[in-house]
């Protein structure tokens, strides 16, 4: 896309330094409850993979990952605005046409992990509207299956539809490795449908786990 430099991939002081504004943000509108953060690799580049509920989620994870920046990518639109693509990119945000073949875009995101880095991915590809997991489209398996990588499941849960100061619960799984999801460089269009519904059933299955009690 013009206007964003895909030849490197950084990671920026700023992004550490909005660390305690996002807390800010975090704790004016939601409660918020992390539960697995001791899952999250303390190195090396995989993929995060989570439901997706609102705007918001790349900044609720984020907050969560208190060693660790996380990279992810929106859709196109955001970044068209200089102001907003120059703030997007310092916390790590790129662009992506959805819908579409976007091989720029996409072979940043392999990138992002064969360098050791996090990539963040809402496997739906879009919101939901009712707040419920919904079926992976399959960029997660794709990029995967490019990058020899492991997947670190991660639900969002909020039991009153995302409404402003309730609860919301983010809970990382444990990591599902590569060899887990029977993929290969000759795997087939099926293969690969297949292992997205398999991470989407694992982080559904850390969605219904809803609140801790």
């Amino acid at each position: 896309m013009e206007g964003f430099d895909y030849s490197k991939i950084e990671e920026h002081k700023i992004y550490d330094i909005l660390r305690p504004l996002g807390k800010f943000v975090n704790r004016t509108q939601y409660k918020i409850e992390y539960i697995g953060t001791e899952n999250i690799p303390a190195e090396g580049g995989f993929i995060l993979a989570s439901n997706h509920m609102c705007a918001l989620d790349p900044l609720f994870i984020a907050i969560g990952m208190k060693k660790r920046q996380l990279h992810f990518m929106g859709k196109k639109e955001l970044f068209e605005n200089k102001m907003i693509r120059w703030f997007l990119s310092t916390v790590n945000g790129f662009p992506i046409v959805r819908g579409g073949a976007d091989s720029e875009a996409m072979n940043y995101a392999i990138r992002i992990v064969k360098e050791g880095k996090i990539l963040g991915i809402f496997p739906e590809g879009t919101r939901s509207k009712d707040h419920k997991p919904a079926k992976a489209k399959s960029g997660v398996a794709v990029i995967a299956k490019e990058a020899h990588s492991d997947i670190l499941p991660v639900s969002i849960y909020s039991s009153d539809d995302m409404k402003k100061h309730t609860k919301l619960t983010i809970r990382f799984g444990n990591i599902i490795r590569f060899e887990e999801l029977g993929l290969n460089d000759d795997s087939t269009r099926t293969e690969i449908k297949d292992a997205a519904a398999f991470v989407m059933d694992k982080i559904i299955e850390l969605w219904e786990m809803g609140h801790c009690e």
